[in-house]
């Protein structure tokens, strides 16, 4: 395919043109007299309602699949998107995860192909900056279901373990927000002087460190233990305080500090 010729198009249910060879000769049915003319695809007065349901009642009023149709719309205009919507959440389970989902494996969707995969991926990027901007610049422990928010929107599906750095000014401002190390599925090697080298290059007074777990459960290891216990000794010593180690699951989050763990 080139071009325009991408799955938008190719994926498109094509409008049904009446014919008259449906009748005897001689005849004028509704067929002759509409010859020529293209009926409306059946979708097209669906869309219009379900756009008018979102603008009346908001989103909380559609499930999931009918807010992906309604971003659908826009990605594959000549089509019933309807199928596809439920064929990517009987794939990935909900929404979050359809936007999470890595390009190749949208790809395994009948319907979903090269371009509409990156398009979805744009538009989970914006939903994570715009997570990011509730956050940034402010003080963090105040704003901490937006901080959650936000870090499970950048890594609760992603298919690697990063190891994430939050770094703080002394009024607890959020300064700076990095990912310090990408992994494998199980595992992120972290070093705590690193760590606190960095957190010295920005003037951080406190830090927040976040990472996830891939498998979905965020029970932190034994490993985790270890390594948070490592990096708050070695910060400690230079007047740098961790604040927290938060791991984002697809199941939820565990919070370090809050299971009494350091």
């Amino acid at each position: 395919m080139s071009g325009d010729d991408d799955e938008r198009s190719f994926f498109a249910e094509k409008p049904a043109q009446l014919s008259a060879t449906m009748h005897s000769p001689g005849t004028a049915g509704p067929a002759a007299k509409t010859k020529g003319i293209e009926e409306k695809p059946h979708y097209l007065g669906h869309r219009d309602r379900l756009r008018e349901r979102f603008a009346s009642a908001g989103p909380d009023a559609l499930p999931d699949y009918e807010l992906l149709e309604l971003l659908l719309f826009r990605l594959i205009p000549r089509a019933d998107t309807k199928p596809v919507a439920k064929a990517l959440l009987s794939r990935f389970g909900i929404l979050a995860e359809v936007l999470g989902a890595p390009v190749g494996l949208l790809q395994e969707v009948k319907g979903v192909g090269p371009v509409v995969a990156l398009d979805l991926k744009v538009i989970a990027a914006t939903a994570q900056r715009m997570a990011r901007s509730e956050v940034h610049g402010r003080e963090i422990l105040s704003s901490w279901q937006q901080l959650l928010d936000y870090c499970r929107s950048a890594m609760a599906f992603e298919a690697r373990e990063q190891f994430r750095i939050l770094f703080l000014d002394k009024k607890n401002t959020l300064i700076a927000d990095e990912v310090q190390q990408t992994g494998t599925v199980d595992h992120t090697p972290v070093y705590p002087r690193e760590v606190v080298k960095r957190a010295l290059e920005l003037s951080a007074t406190a830090i927040i460190l976040v990472h996830n777990h891939p498998s979905g459960d965020p029970t932190p290891s034994r490993a985790d233990i270890e390594m948070t216990k490592e990096i708050i000794d070695a910060a400690k010593r230079l007047g740098i305080s961790v604040h927290d180690h938060i791991i984002i699951g697809r199941k939820g989050y565990s919070s370090m500090k809050g299971l009494l763990l350091i």
